[in-house]
């Protein structure tokens, strides 16, 4: 029937927006917790955390809104989605290449320890930054040369459900794109898989001491991995979405909604199991601000308490 229908869709709408507000309290929280320290503003890979925190809460607030325009059949000026789509094409190029950065930077932090100090430098990392920025423009940019080719003055004019391939009217405009991903894709694959095994070999070399924090690093790799697969995987729902609007909106939708939870919310939570919960120093300040500070007051309170009462039971020195 189709008011079950409705009324299914209507309610997992309400339980996406639960997780949508979640996640970006979660993030909000995090990118507080970094801008109030002066430690982790001046390390290199917290500021490259902070960074993919700011690009995954865009990207899920924008993605959220292009989801709701579908489920909704909302259409707005086609000039403000290309604007949306050109923007949302950047950010989910940017989140894998500051993975890859962040990858190369466990790299030099592990496998070359004594020359981490001056490579990791603010000249260095604002240069990486530039550069992540500057090749994930490369896509939008073609997208705009080439719809100034294929577009008329009419569809300026014109309203539409925004989409992400809202600006790709011919095919040769998505096979160039399918070049370009494909390329990303290997090269930012490539450079992952060489950084794991770069720390694999520094791990087996490693000292007993040391042996944690290189093996806490191949883990951290092995995520980014797995988040750069996700991530990349979104590129080609958009075709497989299309060939299901056509059987039914009914599935269309279903499909969407599937791809929005394991493509664009999955990945983008495991940047704060990575980073705001396995590490430790950013976990403890974390977890002050989450709490209002009140676990810091606590454990004073407690060290105060366990210090009288070491103090009461010493014995009086004669």
């Amino acid at each position: 029937p189709v008011d079950l229908v409705v009324s299914i869709i209507v309610k997992r709408f309400e339980i996406l927006q639960i997780v949508v507000v979640i996640l970006l309290y979660i993030n909000c929280l995090m990118m507080f917790t970094f801008l109030k320290k002066e430690a982790f503003r001046s390390d290199t890979r917290y500021v490259l955390f902070a960074q993919t925190l700011f690009i995954d809460s865009s990207l899920i607030l924008l993605s959220d809104l292009a989801l709701t325009g579908v489920y909704f059949q909302l259409e707005i000026h086609f000039a403000i989605c290309c604007i949306f789509a050109l923007i949302m094409k950047m950010f989910i190029i940017l989140t894998p290449l500051t993975l890859v950065a962040m990858c190369l930077e466990r790299y030099v932090a592990i496998c070359m320890p004594l020359r981490h100090a001056d490579i990791s430098t603010p000249r260095t990392r604002t240069i990486c930054i530039l550069l992540v920025w500057i090749i994930s423009a490369v896509l939008p940019l073609f997208m705009v040369i080439s719809s100034a080719f294929v577009l008329t003055p009419r569809f300026l004019f014109t309203y539409v459900v925004c989409s992400a391939e809202v600006m790709f009217l011919q095919s040769w405009q998505s096979t160039v794109q399918n070049i370009l991903l494909q390329l990303y894709f290997v090269t930012m694959f490539g450079v992952i898989l060489f950084t794991y095994i770069m720390i694999m070999k520094a791990a087996k070399k490693a000292s007993a001491d040391k042996k944690k924090s290189t093996h806490k690093g191949l883990r951290t790799v092995i995520l980014h991995g797995l988040q750069l697969l996700l991530t990349m995987v979104q590129f080609i729902c958009p075709y497989y979405e299309a060939a299901a609007l056509e059987v039914s909106l009914v599935l269309f939708v279903n499909i969407r909604y599937a791809d929005f939870i394991v493509f664009v919310l999955a990945p983008r939570c495991l940047s704060p199991l990575v980073y705001g919960i396995r590490d430790e120093k950013f976990f403890t300040v974390l977890r002050n601000y989450a709490l209002f500070g009140l676990y810091v007051s606590v454990s004073r309170c407690v060290g105060v308490t366990k210090q009288r009462s070491q103090a009461k039971t010493k014995p009086l020195e004669m």
